[in-house]
């Protein structure tokens, strides 16, 4: 999945203050926030996947509540 196929989902991944050097995650659709992750990602990379992960469990419709 593109980044371009994402409509109307948007994926935005920065630094976190703590812990240094780790990142997290935010999906918005239509510019109000969806999810956000929960736990610090070692890399920008892996941060992001796990987003695009969290966008395709969306637009499949699956529940993301932990139950």
């Amino acid at each position: 999945m593109t980044d371009s196929s994402l409509y109307p989902f948007a994926i935005e991944v920065s630094p976190l203050t703590k812990p240094k050097g780790h990142f997290g995650w935010a999906i918005r659709k239509h510019g109000k926030l969806l999810e956000r992750s929960d736990r610090p990602h070692e890399s920008e990379a892996k941060a992001h996947a796990q987003a695009l992960a969290a966008v395709e469990r969306a637009i499949r419709g699956e529940d993301t509540r932990r139950r």
